[in-house]
């Protein structure tokens, strides 16, 4: 695997203007990820995960203030003009969305769908990009692929569809590929299928993958490293089997014991009492604080994050006794 990385965020900021002010949706997320890495973003609802995977694409709504710095393939996106980034988007950098039926085109063949992708990118002629389109659908799983290219998306089940998506994110080979929930809506066995294709495709390609999931079972599977974000920071940071095995932030440790198991008695499903604080009023000091079982009075001030392994690191004061502070230079080098 490169060191190099393709996509470096350095304190990534994302805020909104409301009628009652500012609301803090990212607030200095650092990481990397390199060629053919698949790298998990995980967290409760509102963590402001998917609007960091729009912020990398460009495509937050008008009003959002964008702050720090985000390069790709050493590009800073920030300062790319819209055509510029345009250009990138389906090329260089790609998404696949959580719905496949609102992201395909209900009146145009997925066929022409994914030939369009390649003639939008690449000087090829229709013919050949047809016949790329064909042999992309081939390869995520269509069956008789040259019959099915003129079919409309209505014609093929949810999981078909995700293969079609996949495909079209895949069709110019690019270096990140920005997963967000792609597989919500599909059953477990489905849900298998695509996650092992993208997993292959990408490897086989050195393509990157930020994926974003509420799915702990997916990141152990699928993921080499995973981020843990809550309240728009990153709580954890750290190789995927060595975070969910040692977890060191409170926070990333009960997600863990509210994941169901077999061991579990009936009824006895856990939960994390309360709710991700407002984004337009977050606890001054450490954002888990008003939900932490381990509260101190140092949980008032902003916790740095704690070196707590090999690339692993913790933002929780719990770490202080045993781990060093970890440089933000550094560990950005280390991701």
């Amino acid at each position: 695997m490169s060191e190099t990385p393709v996509l470096e965020l350095d304190d990534l900021r994302v805020d909104y203007r409301t009628p009652n002010g500012m609301a803090s949706a990212v607030a200095g997320v650092s990481f990397a990820i390199r060629p053919g890495e698949i790298f998990g973003l995980v967290g409760e609802s509102g963590c402001g995960k998917t609007t960091l995977g729009t912020a990398l694409l460009r495509l937050l709504p008008q009003g959002a203030q964008v702050g720090g710095g985000v390069r790709f393939e050493g590009r800073d996106l920030l300062t790319l003009s819209q055509e510029e980034m345009r250009q990138l988007r389906g090329d260089r950098m790609s998404v696949i969305v959580q719905n496949p039926l609102s992201s395909l085109d209900p009146v145009v063949s997925v066929g022409r769908q994914i030939a369009e992708t390649i003639l939008a990118h690449r000087a090829v002629s229709r013919r050949d990009a047809r016949a790329e389109a064909v042999e992309l659908l081939r390869a995520v799983g269509i069956r008789e692929p040259e019959r099915r290219y003129d079919d409309p998306p209505h014609r093929f089940s949810g999981g078909m569809r995700q293969r079609v998506v996949t495909a079209i994110a895949l069709a110019n080979k690019p270096s990140l590929v920005i997963a967000d929930e792609p597989t919500t809506a599909l059953d477990v066995t489905i849900q298998k299928e695509i996650l092992g294709l993208l997993q292959r495709r990408c490897r086989e390609l050195g393509t990157a993958v930020l994926l974003i999931t509420h799915d702990l079972g997916v990141v152990a599977q699928l993921c080499d490293r995973v981020g843990v974000m809550y309240a728009g920071q990153l709580a954890e940071i750290g190789p995927a089997r060595e975070l969910l095995d040692a977890p060191r932030h409170p926070y990333t440790r009960m997600l863990l014991e509210a994941v169901p198991s077999m061991e579990q008695e009936a009824g006895a499903l856990r939960v994390i009492p309360g709710e991700v604080p407002d984004a337009e009023h977050p606890p001054p000091g450490c954002r888990f604080v008003t939900r932490c079982p381990h509260r101190m009075d140092v949980c008032d001030g902003i916790p740095p994050c704690f070196d707590v392994g090999e690339q692993h690191g913790a933002a929780c004061w719990l770490n202080a006794s045993d781990a060093a502070v970890a440089d933000p230079a550094t560990a950005r080098q280390a991701s």
